[in-house]
């Protein structure tokens, strides 16, 4: 039963894809890497340079809670396109399904699908159901000081000499930063001072316990303790490389307005999940604080008001929200659920609580402003308000006046696990010490050599 009205709605989809043909809008999807949330100077970083995307949120809607639900590997990125791709949730995606999944969707409704994204830890099979797709050279684009110029000109290049025009575009565009090895150009670098970047405001020299994933790669990034100079200095790169991005993001949309598409396009912007670089003494995206596993969403385009919202929602809504904002049915059977309701003002939330998760050694929920984080390994639980707390810096979790409340999302987080076929324990027998000192980290292995920067 449940395939055959899976059928039936790729049908339906079809058929009106081929009925409307040109009239349905354009979409533009521009999905980056590793960019946290709070990166875009019109959602409120006062210091970054981001003038086009600024331009999507002051035009679009945008979304204040957006998560990627976390990642069963040290490769977050990876899940995390599998989950946008399919729709489904992180335990829950099949690696070799191609019906049904976005670019699949998109083309059954009469676009001509594009699709051009990074090489590594990404979901190549998803991608074979795009009729243009292709692959960027990871490493040479992130060591060109240009992040972004690359992806801009095949963009481009398709959408001057490729594209048809008979039928509307439905172009993925994943870029291979700001996620390192970070090299910026002068032309990028010198929009900021080093020395005037303002650390994180959860900024620590040392992670205060053993979150079970220590000595990652993305860890081993800077050496330990993370200093202010040093971590200043990589996001004097990070921040550089944004801007490099955005910059190619306005060449791409100014191509739309020369061919005069630019008013029948909905544009997306988004990012796989975020990225510590300093908060909470961590570097990387292996672990469940807000900086790591907050998303940007930007819708903007025809149809779309002016607006924002704390709704809660995940990368993989993105999917079935597009084929709602087009005109179409979502497919019934994913785990994603449209947003579009939220910004057409006829709800005030798809979600009412967030489910994270990172291998088996971090669990997360979030039901209103309270989130809970349970290190299974080491027997730590951390309890946020963050209404009061949006840093995560004050850990509620062991004071008597919050017992109740965290017995009540420990509940709340063995039930989202069980919605989502989550089967990992909450609690062992004989838990490891959860304490570092500076030994632990004088054993970690050999910080890797950064690229060192281009000067053109």
């Amino acid at each position: 039963m449940r395939r055959l009205r899976f059928l039936l709605t790729m049908l339906v989809i079809g058929l009106a894809g081929i009925a409307q043909g040109r009239d349905l809008p354009n979409v533009l999807f521009l999905f980056t890497d590793d960019q946290r949330a709070d990166t875009i100077g019109a959602l409120g970083n006062d210091l970054i340079q981001t003038p086009n995307i600024d331009r999507l949120v002051d035009s679009g809607f945008a979304f204040r809670n957006i998560y990627c639900m976390g990642s069963t590997s040290g490769a977050v990125c990876l899940p995390s396109r599998h989950m946008m791709h399919s729709g489904m949730s992180l335990f829950r995606y099949d690696t070799n399904k191609k019906e049904g999944t976005f670019g699949d969707v998109m083309r059954k409704a009469g676009y001509e699908t594009y699709h051009q994204s990074k090489r590594g830890n990404t979901p190549h099979t998803y991608h074979t159901v795009f009729e243009h797709s292709s692959y960027l050279n990871d490493e040479k684009v992130r060591t060109s000081g240009h992040h972004g110029r690359t992806a801009a000109d095949n963009a481009i290049g398709f959408l001057q000499r490729t594209w048809k025009k008979d039928r509307p575009f439905f172009l993925y565009i994943g870029f291979a930063g700001p996620h390192d090895p970070r090299v910026a150009a002068d032309t990028w670098l010198s929009l900021y001072k080093q020395d005037a970047i303002p650390l994180p405001k959860n900024y620590l020299a040392y992670h205060p316990f053993d979150n079970g994933e220590m000595y990652v790669r993305d860890e081993r990034l800077a050496p330990w303790p993370r200093t202010k100079d040093i971590v200043r200095k990589h996001l004097h790169d990070y921040y550089a490389c944004i801007s490099s991005i955005d910059h190619n993001i306005g060449r791409i949309i100014e191509t739309l307005r020369t061919l005069g598409e630019f008013d029948n396009t909905i544009i997306v912007f988004s990012s796989d999940h975020g990225l510590a670089i300093g908060s909470h003494g961590l570097f990387g995206k292996q672990n469940l604080y807000e900086h790591s596993m907050k998303a940007p969403l930007i819708f903007s385009g025809p149809g779309i008001p002016h607006g924002e919202s704390d709704a809660f929602g995940y990368l993989l809504d993105i999917f079935p929200t597009v084929v709602d904002l087009v005109g179409l049915s979502p497919p019934r059977n994913i785990d994603g659920r449209s947003l579009a309701p939220v910004i057409r003002g006829e709800k005030k939330y798809a979600r009412d609580t967030i489910f994270l998760a990172y291998k088996d050694v971090q669990r997360a929920v979030r039901k209103g402003d309270w989130k809970l984080i349970r290190y299974p390994k080491v027997d730590v639980t951390q309890l946020f308000n963050l209404a009061s707390d949006p840093n995560e810096m004050d850990n509620l979790a062991n004071d008597p006046a919050h017992a109740e409340r965290v017995a009540e999302m420990m509940t709340l987080l063995a039930a989202e696990q069980k919605k989502f076929d989550d089967t990992a324990p909450l609690t062992l027998a004989h838990p490891a010490p959860a304490k570092v000192d500076e030994a632990f980290f004088k054993r970690a292995p050999k910080v890797k050599k950064r690229t060192p920067r281009r000067k053109k």
